[in-house]
């Protein structure tokens, strides 16, 4: 495969045995770890868990990144699509309200096959950080019922910043327009969520005007009742972290942005208390389930 899958565009060969890209994976999957996962979105986790799979590698590399073993570091192990297809119905024997597919996009074609064309009984989320081309999204028409994006960023000077990816809302916004034209405004059952889109934005400390913008963006572009926002405070400085990363958001950066959101009309999603931001949300990717 030479990959275009992504923005990024690279055109790395990429094989079952030969990494490549800005994503350093080969074109088979390779995961850390598959888990019943509680700590997303209640409408995700239902009573037992989102049945989550933490595929390696990313095509952001954010600097900031708290699943950096895995999304940089190259920690994961490789599975056939028939393995992955296997783990997918361990997860759903286990209790998951959902199918949390987490960083999948440089894996699609072999997600899909793993997938098949028949229905599951849960619904399979997308769950990805936003930098995604549409044509991409559009092979997944009717296969994925939930669409999981970040926003990270509205700013390019910050996208360029942390993610090396200046164009990164050309593409998110593009993406998430694609991704509501699949599903239509969101449905929930019993609390649960079977089909939409959530939009995630994680706060970074001193970036504020970040935010706001990407909360501009949501609430001119979606009416009340379209899709699900969720205003992260999770943000924990990594080891090494300088400048502006390396402390926590503070108490008012994201009471600010809280009553930011709420002033721009936004009521349909969540917000998250500031004990989120603590490592022990992080999971242990020591390849457990996969």
């Amino acid at each position: 495969m030479i990959c275009t899958l992504c923005p990024r565009n690279c055109g790395a060969e990429r094989t079952e045995t030969l990494s490549g890209g800005v994503c350093a994976m080969p074109a088979l999957p390779v995961a850390a770890r598959a888990m019943l996962h509680r700590w997303e979105e209640p409408c995700l986790t239902g009573e037992r868990g989102a049945g989550t799979v933490f595929f390696s590698g990313c095509n952001l590399r954010c600097v900031f990144c708290q699943n950096a073993p895995i999304s940089q570091g190259g920690t994961g192990k490789p599975l056939t699509v028939q393995r992955l297809r296997e783990i997918f119905r361990e997860l759903i024997a286990q209790g998951a309200a959902c199918l949390d597919l987490v960083t999948p996009t440089h894996f699609t074609p072999a997600i899909l096959e793993a997938l098949g064309e028949e229905p599951w009984p849960v619904p399979v989320v997308w769950n990805s950080g936003g930098y995604e081309k549409p044509e991409t999204l559009r092979l997944l028409e009717g296969r994925a019922q939930v669409y999981l994006p970040d926003l990270k960023y509205a700013l390019p000077e910050t996208a360029e910043r942390y993610s090396a990816a200046a164009d990164y809302f050309q593409w998110a916004s593009a993406a998430i327009l694609e991704m509501f034209r699949q599903t239509g405004p969101y449905h929930m059952e019993d609390g649960l969520l079977k089909s939409g889109v959530l939009i995630r934005h994680l706060i970074l400390p001193g970036e504020l005007e970040n935010t706001r913008r990407c909360i501009d963006w949501v609430a001119k572009t979606f009416r009340p009742g379209e899709v699900l926002f969720s205003l992260m405070s999770q943000y924990t400085p990594r080891p090494g972290a300088a400048g502006r990363l390396a402390r926590h958001v503070t108490k008012g950066e994201y009471r600010a942005a809280a009553e930011y959101m709420a002033n721009c009309g936004i009521a349909d999603g969540y917000t998250q208390e500031r004990t989120s931001a603590r490592e022990e949300y992080t999971p242990e990717f020591d390849m457990r389930g996969i």
